[in-house]
């Protein structure tokens, strides 16, 4: 009887180890990734996350939302190998990976742009790009940028387009989260918000309850570039039609180097269900795009 007890228990205690093995194998619908993920995308990025996870139950992410330049750092050092930018990675970043011949596979899946928004009681309904250049460069006093975070890659992406490397003196500011942002312009309509267009959805309470509050300035770009004939807001037509004028490619970016989740997840946002998210989401959903827009 004691031999029985023995063997019963070795046979468990076998069969909880072989369970808990299969339990954390790695497959393109199972497993546990870690996930970096710009939180200027944020809101989407989520909803993506959440819908996967219904179709896939043993799927389980890891994911970190943070400014663009918080998470870089992790990526490049190897903590992390999964990450999802607005932009794609530079030659140097690349480096990074390629030198230890990590192959990089990088898959847009949706296109976004920066939205500007300003007090519904303010008299500017439309802003020119050399407007808001010229306030980056500190050659405008009359008008005040609010960016959601100093890390983000809105100042990054605006950043290099005015050709600096910092704040200027005056003009300028951050606050710490897109929704900060939306709360400042619903209350001030001295300053105009620059956040990521997907935080401005009826599914971000912060938005809807100050909606009536904000505006969405129309934007014009240069002469002669596209978006240069007249002023556009963000709208998903003219993020589609690829005619707004800051707009953006949303990238996933894996350096696993096996077929495991992140392979699995970036064709699965590119799947017909992933773009369906895309499309809810007011964005530009990678198939509709009728060109590749190689916009930082």
């Amino acid at each position: 009887m004691k031999n029985v007890f023995i063997l019963f228990a070795l046979l468990s205690l076998f069969s909880c180890k072989q369970k808990k093995k299969d339990e954390l194998k790695e497959t393109r619908t199972s497993g546990t990734m870690k996930i970096l993920v710009d939180e200027t995308v944020g809101p989407l990025v989520q909803r993506e996350i959440d819908i996967f996870k219904i179709d896939y139950p043993d799927a389980n992410f890891l994911a970190t939302f943070k400014p663009e330049e918080k998470i870089i750092p992790a990526f490049l050092n190897d903590s992390v190998r999964v990450i999802i930018l607005p932009r794609l990675l530079t030659k140097q970043e690349e480096k990074y990976y390629t030198q230890r011949n990590i192959k990089i596979n990088t898959s847009r899946f949706a296109v976004d742009g920066i939205a500007l928004i300003t007090n519904q009681d303010n008299i500017d309904s439309v802003i020119n790009v050399k407007d808001v250049i010229d306030i980056l460069q500190g050659k405008s006093s009359s008008r005040k940028l609010m960016f959601d975070n100093a890390y983000s890659s809105t100042f990054k992406y605006l950043k290099e387009l005015a050709g600096i490397k910092q704040f200027p003196p005056k003009n300028v500011y951050a606050k710490n989260t897109a929704n900060e942002v939306i709360q400042l312009i619903a209350k001030d309509k001295s300053f105009i918000g620059v956040l990521g267009i997907n935080w401005l959805s009826e599914k971000n309470t912060v938005f809807v309850s100050n909606k009536d509050k904000i505006k969405t300035l129309g934007l014009k770009n240069d002469k002669g570039k596209i978006g240069g004939d007249k002023f556009y807001k963000p709208t998903q037509d003219n993020l589609i039609n690829g005619i707004y004028p800051f707009l953006r490619n949303i990238n996933i970016i894996d350096c696993e180097g096996r077929d495991g989740l992140g392979t699995g997840f970036a064709v699965w946002l590119r799947s017909q269900r992933g773009q369906l998210i895309v499309l809810k989401s007011e964005l530009a959903p990678h198939k509709l795009m009728p060109r590749q827009i190689n916009y930082k």
